[in-house]
């Protein structure tokens, strides 16, 4: 897709991460070559969205050490996030129910193009600017398997209206716009059918078959994919309070990633016509 071809190796060793009750997971450890499908498999409450966060830079590590591509965690997070994406991550990444699929769209659009270009990027022509605009959101449709004509409202269509795993489709094409080498999507089979699990797979599996290193969370791994559990080397696996020390982490991930982009969408947002 565009300017990056190619996913990222990704190798940890010994992550862990601990939080105001304990730890939330720790041991985890895998190597994931480029293009893989990694599963990041068990039960919610178990730690999975901080050990997605963590591997797209979005969370500090407590222990252990991960290599994504040339970039290494934890110290070089903000260069992890430069290849990574997430899509579907709950208080992270959701999509607002009263915005139409399109102006997601434009939003996303306006974002990349506001702050995830060079300098030399954006003194390019405006109509050479658009254009590109146009060819990232048409190739992240394409790749999300999500054709708008199918849609009750075309691009008008409200989030609000979107079944779900047409908005699963939305929020990973609005990923894709920024073309990551990494890929990270959370709750990857919520709610859904088994035969909307097995597309959501098939999915996933194309993008990393296209070169996209994918991290995915699940309740259950899927067959073919490179199976990790945060379960393995926890402390007290039954502890009731591993749920709430994940919540507590995302809560804090969250307010740290408002503090940090929260001018640079006010911006995107007003030349959308949001308040």
């Amino acid at each position: 897709m565009g300017e990056r071809v190619g996913g990222v190796r990704v190798a940890a060793e010994g992550l862990g991460i601990k939080g105001p009750r304990g730890w939330v997971f720790r041991g985890v450890s895998f190597d994931a070559e480029r293009g893989s499908l990694v599963a990041i498999e068990g039960p919610s409450g178990t730690g999975r969205t901080c050990l997605l966060l963590a591997l797209t830079g979005r969370m500090k590590l407590t222990e252990g050490v991960a290599a994504v591509g040339e970039a290494r965690l934890p110290k070089q997070m903000s260069a992890v996030r430069r290849v990574s994406g997430l899509a579907h991550v709950p208080g992270v990444t959701e999509l607002d129910p009263a915005l139409t699929v399109g102006e997601h769209l434009k939003e996303r659009a306006l974002l990349q193009r506001r702050f995830g270009v060079s300098l030399r990027g954006l003194l390019r022509p405006r109509s050479e600017r658009a254009a590109e605009a146009r060819l990232r959101i048409d190739e992240a449709l394409a790749a999300a398997g999500l054709d708008l004509e199918t849609l009750p409202k075309g691009r008008r269509t409200a989030v609000r209206d979107l079944e779900r795993l047409e908005a699963l489709r939305l929020s990973v094409a609005l990923a894709l716009v920024g073309r990551p080498l990494l890929l990270g999507v959370d709750d990857t089979d919520l709610k859904l059918s088994d035969g909307e699990r097995e597309e959501v797979w098939a999915l996933l599996r194309s993008l990393a078959e296209a070169g996209t290193t994918v991290v995915a969370v699940c309740a259950e791994a899927p067959e073919g994919a490179l199976r990790v559990s945060t379960q393995e080397g926890r402390a007290d696996e039954s502890d009731p309070a591993a749920e709430d020390t994940e919540n507590a982490e995302n809560a804090e991930h969250t307010a740290n990633t408002d503090a940090d982009q929260g001018e640079e969408k006010a911006d995107a947002l007003t030349e959308t016509g949001r308040s």
